[in-house]
């Protein structure tokens, strides 16, 4: 069995590859390699009390405008997402949403995910589309209402205390799996020319940049060449949604972490004939949503990622 496999983990693997609720994985660089560390409770806070180093926090695939069995309440549950953010003992630098904001990219489901991401408490907001939010135009409702500042179909960078971060766009064009294209390829080729390689690196997208799950369209078919310009840097993450379940993994300086959902669950790679929406026993719902915590400290080179359920 391969050590990458999702399925029919050993305990060892199970405990380097993935994040559960509640635990703290904080990133590390060492010897040029990026390493896990799972906090249990009761160990240090994940997130560097530090008022002065970075904070943000992921949130992701609100799916506002759904209304299946698996959560008749999307809307309540993206509020008590947001209420989770104002309530942090801290103001993040920015919140970060990684894609399909709307389920159906109506201009009202656009609409009213922009009034609720104006109420979050944080320096600033930033957006990534998820497939979602192209269904019908190619992201161009999408590109209206969160499209300022970006270039091409919506891609973006910035930075934030020292460090770099990559918005990605590789939801459009799709076939099968996710796809980023010569365009944006370029894009991060000259975006990155001229940072030092200790730069600390972030990279978002909606579907994963790694191969979690190809059968289901778990992965994006031209990442590599966009790890490739990424492989100088000692530390590079990349923080994903689209599979509403946390996953870590871990290649060379590149540390992968898919994000939940604040919607509904999927099932887990193989364990279903398709990744549709699972609906869960009453009361374990919460469970399954979250928000997604995440600090560095300037100068010391370590991410760290904090999981928290919505219960």
């Amino acid at each position: 069995m391969s050590d990458d496999d999702p399925q029919g983990m050993s305990r060892r693997q199970l405990l380097r590859h993935t994040a559960w609720f509640g635990s703290a994985v904080v990133l590390t660089v060492a010897g040029g390699e990026v390493i896990s560390h799972i906090h249990t409770p009761g160990a240090a806070a994940a997130v560097p009390d530090d008022p002065n180093a970075l904070r943000f926090v992921q949130v992701s695939d609100s799916h506002i405008g759904f209304t299946g069995a698996a959560n008749t309440a999307v809307t309540e549950s993206f509020t008590h997402a947001i209420n989770q953010i104002n309530g942090l003992p801290y103001r993040p630098d920015f919140v970060m949403h990684t894609g399909d904001l709307t389920h159906l990219s109506t201009a009202g489901q656009f609409d009213q995910v922009k009034q609720m991401l104006g109420t979050v408490r944080a320096g600033e907001t930033f957006t990534v589309p998820g497939e979602h939010d192209s269904v019908d135009d190619g992201g161009k409702k999408y590109r209206q209402a969160f499209g300022a500042g970006s270039v091409g179909d919506g891609w973006y960078s910035f930075d934030v205390k020292g460090v770099h971060f990559i918005s990605l766009v590789n939801t459009l064009n799709l076939e099968k799996l996710g796809h980023l294209g010569n365009d944006q390829i370029e894009f991060v080729r000259k975006d990155v020319a001229g940072l030092s390689a200790d730069t600390p690196v972030v990279v978002f997208s909606h579907i994963p940049l790694f191969a979690m799950y190809p059968q289901w369209g778990w992965g994006t078919d031209d990442a590599a060449q966009v790890l490739n310009l990424l492989k100088r840097f000692a530390s590079v993450t990349c923080l994903n949604g689209h599979v509403h379940q946390l996953f870590t993994k871990t290649e060379g300086n590149v540390t992968f972490y898919s994000a939940t959902t604040t919607a509904y669950p999927l099932p887990k790679p193989g364990t279903a004939k398709a990744p549709a929406p699972v609906t869960l026993p009453a009361g374990q719902l919460a469970d399954a949503l979250g928000i997604r915590e995440v600090g560095y400290q300037q100068g010391s080179h370590n991410l760290a990622v904090k999981d928290v359920k919505l219960a």
